[in-house]
């Protein structure tokens, strides 16, 4: 079943089940085609994610265990909606050992356990290393608990056969070595997610593994499943075929990050992405290409400068497994090729072009390059390809993103930070491309994974309407961060967020800093840069005079931004593809990057106003959000109950003075959406005055406001004065 909207729920503490169960009855009236779920098998004790899957053969205790499942499912059911999980094909969690069943026996049993080879350990290099060791002399805090080692609170066990003597000689006999946890990054022996030591990579290529992890999850009858990291598999194009074998009916969307202008591989069997590439086309829309920023400098060069880092540095022991597999010793054109990749990698030997790209600048690459392509499928290709996804996540996402801040908005995966929005062309070629070659993609403009939340990007975008340079320049001299581009992230934060508590501003400065690497880092902290970036939003907001400078700038261009969170979401959930809503983002949502986006959601709140909504109120667009929730729940309700509308897609120039500022939309030829383009420019353009949109002739109904209007050969089209009064957006159907 291709459902025709989802709605996505974290899981976890808090919401589990017997929780989604009781709000499944407020998503059916949304207007949701089906439940998106976060991954729901046993993972780590007290996980609040679920990406540290402890036990795929099992459904998660802590969310109510296999009969809660069922229970949601047959719930589901009742009501008509789908059922969508987020799967882990690529790692599991290892953080508690003796949570994991698999971890457990082969840290007991080493090459001789059973699940062995379930793991991708490199058993050449001597034991598994475990990097827990807090320092040199950690080893003397070892004690011995009958068949378990104990270090603090992580436990590990013995070998047969292995006990007696002091717990420092009974750990030299085990199949693995408890070292310092700073050597993980050059030395680790096994495959990891980035730089995440405590998600041990799995082997599912091999048909054993990839049946004993996902034959429980293929048991429950979803009806899609949206794959995690594919890029970290050996072969994801096979991979997915093998899941698409197992699986045939099912809707299957691979967490998959495209460069701008990237293509899936046509070789994979599944509907498309989850919606990253969406994202930036339909955001880059509402931003001012006039309005743009002086230049930072060169982001390409930034961005391979911070993978040359995460290569040399936090992926080091995935650049020397490469390495060992060459027929010379050259670290360093490792390091080069994996940090000049244009995209996340190259699938061989389909994406050939890519690797060739990165390859062509030193002699020594070209020579890796050339090893790579006489054998496609072989470990020297296979490692590359894996490798270099983690470079760029770790040098791009999670350093030049946060370092390259200039306008912020532009900062999400899958973006392209240097090119300032998105032409209407640009879009209308991308939603017509979108339609006619992946129909059933997953669209997003949310998800637990973006930097910040849609309606903070749809805020800031109103700065490219606006002169914001120089009141930054005034507010960054007198309330500075220690670190210039933090400085400036952090007030197009407090801008984008406003009104944000100094908790939630400082926990995101703190890791936005340790992200960028420059003043302090997760690895290497820096005490007094810390301590003053802990100080700065006590400090800011306590500034009276300089606060009321900042509310007035918020409240000029809170109005305009709203007007873009409609325009967002009416194209997304009308435009071409599957649309997703990330949990609560019906209502106005200002939230960072996780785990601020993962905070619980008021669904009792969003509840009552649907009912007030459905009872005849057509809100104001204020604080409330409820505007919002108007859009979502009337798209939402159009696209489940009338599908056969929102087929093609068409442009629908507007006509007059202020064409320039709708963007307008058919699908088919009975449903037309129409939204507002750069707001501030309008109004100070004079409004809309007798801009028109042409329809077909007929009679229309807006399907927001529930209001009737027509389009004659005698009397011409409608006016966007008369047709967007009440709202900045319409979606109107012919009768």
């Amino acid at each position: 079943m291709i459902p025709s909207s989802t709605y996505r729920i974290q899981f976890g503490p808090g919401m589990g089940f017997a929780r989604a169960k009781q709000i499944a009855t407020y998503l059916d009236r949304l207007g949701v085609g089906a439940l998106y779920a976060s991954p729901l098998l046993q993972a780590t004790p007290g996980s609040t994610h679920g990406y540290d899957v402890t036990d795929p053969t099992a459904t998660s205790a802590g969310l109510g265990g296999e009969v809660g499942r069922q229970a949601l499912h047959a719930r589901l059911r009742e009501l008509g909606l789908g059922f969508v999980v987020d799967i882990v094909p690529n790692h599991v969690g290892i953080s508690v050992p003796q949570a994991n069943p698999w971890w457990w026996d082969v840290l007991r049993y080493g090459q001789e356990s059973l699940h062995a080879s379930k793991f991708d350990i490199d058993w050449s290099r001597g034991p598994i290393m475990v990097p827990i060791l807090g320092d040199e002399h950690g080893l003397e805090e070892l004690q011995l608990d009958g068949d378990r080692l104990v270090y603090y609170e992580q436990m590990f066990p013995v070998a047969p056969g292995t006990d007696g003597g002091a717990p420092q000689e009974v750990h030299e006999r085990q199949h693995y070595r408890l070292v310092h946890w700073r050597t993980a990054n050059t030395e680790l022996n096994y495959r990891r997610f980035f730089d995440i030591n405590t998600l041990a990579a799995v082997r599912v290529e091999d048909p054993e593994v990839f049946e004993a992890t996902h034959a429980h999850v293929l048991s429950w009858g979803v009806d899609g499943l949206r794959i995690d990291h594919p890029d970290g598999l050996s072969d994801p194009g096979g991979y997915l075929r093998r899941l698409r074998d197992a699986a045939p009916e099912m809707w299957i969307v691979a967490e998959k990050i495209l460069a701008v202008g990237e293509s899936l591989p046509v070789s994979w069997p599944v509907a498309g992405t989850t919606g990253y590439d969406a994202m930036r086309e339909i955001c880059g829309l509402f931003i001012d290409p006039n309005g743009e920023p002086p230049n930072a400098g060169s982001l390409q060069f930034l961005e391979n400068r911070c993978k040359e880092t995460a290569a040399r540095t936090l992926l080091r022991a995935e650049v020397r497994r490469i390495n060992a597999l060459l027929p010379f010793d050259d670290e360093e054109a490792v390091i080069e090729l994996l940090s000049m990749f244009p995209v996340y990698r190259s699938y061989l030997p389909e994406g050939r072009n890519s690797l060739e790209q990165a390859a062509s600048a030193n002699p020594r690459c070209a020579e890796i390059a050339r090893l790579m392509l006489a054998d496609p499928h072989g470990e020297l290709a296979t490692r590359v390809q894996q490798t270099s996804g983690m470079v760029m996540a770790k040098g791009v996402e999670d350093t030049a993103f946060y370092r390259y801040n200039r306008f912020v908005a532009l900062n999400e995966v899958g973006s392209d930070p240097s090119r300032f929005g998105v032409s209407p062309t640009e879009f209308h070629v991308a939603m017509q491309a979108r339609e006619s070659g992946s129909p059933e993609t997953m669209t997003a403009l949310s998800t637990h994974d973006t930097k910040r939340a849609e309606d903070v990007r749809a805020r800031l975008a109103v700065l490219s309407e606006v002169e914001f340079e120089t009141a930054f320049a005034r507010w960054s001299e007198r309330k500075p961060l220690p670190e210039r581009s933090l400085t400036r992230l952090g007030w197009q934060t407090v801008v984008g967020a406003y009104p944000i508590s100094a908790d939630r501003l400082r926990d995101y400065l703190a890791k936005a800093a340790k992200e960028a690497k420059t003043a302090t880092s997760w690895v290497d902290g820096n005490p007094e840069v810390d301590k003053a970036i802990a100080a700065w939003p006590d400090d800011v907001f306590g500034d009276a005079a300089l606060m009321a400078e900042v509310t007035e700038l918020v409240d000029r261009i809170t109005p305009a931004g709203w007007s873009n969170s409609l325009g967002q979401k009416l194209v997304q959930l009308a435009g071409p593809g599957v649309p997703d809503v990330y949990q609560g983002t019906e209502l106005w949502d200002f939230s960072l990057v996780d785990p601020d986006n993962r905070r619980p959601v008021d669904f009792e709140q969003r509840a009552a106003l649907l009912a007030r909504i459905d009872d005849g109120w057509l809100p104001e667009i204020d604080a409330s959000g409820a505007a919002k929730l108007l859009v979502t729940s009337r798209v939402l309700r159009l696209r489940r109950e009338r599908p056969e509308l929102f087929t093609g897609y068409r442009v629908v120039p507007a006509q007059g003075p202020a064409a320039e500022h709708a963007l307008a939309f058919g699908r088919g030829d009975r449903l037309v959406a129409v939204c507002t383009r750069l707001p501030i420019g309008l109004a100070a353009a004079g409004g809309w005055r007798d801009t028109v949109l042409p329809l077909p002739a007929g009679e229309w109904t807006d399907v927001i406001t529930g209001r009737p209007t027509s389009s004659t050969d005698n009397f011409g089209a409608p006016l966007l004065s008369e047709l967007l009064s009440t709202y900045p957006v319409a979606l109107v159907v012919r009768s």
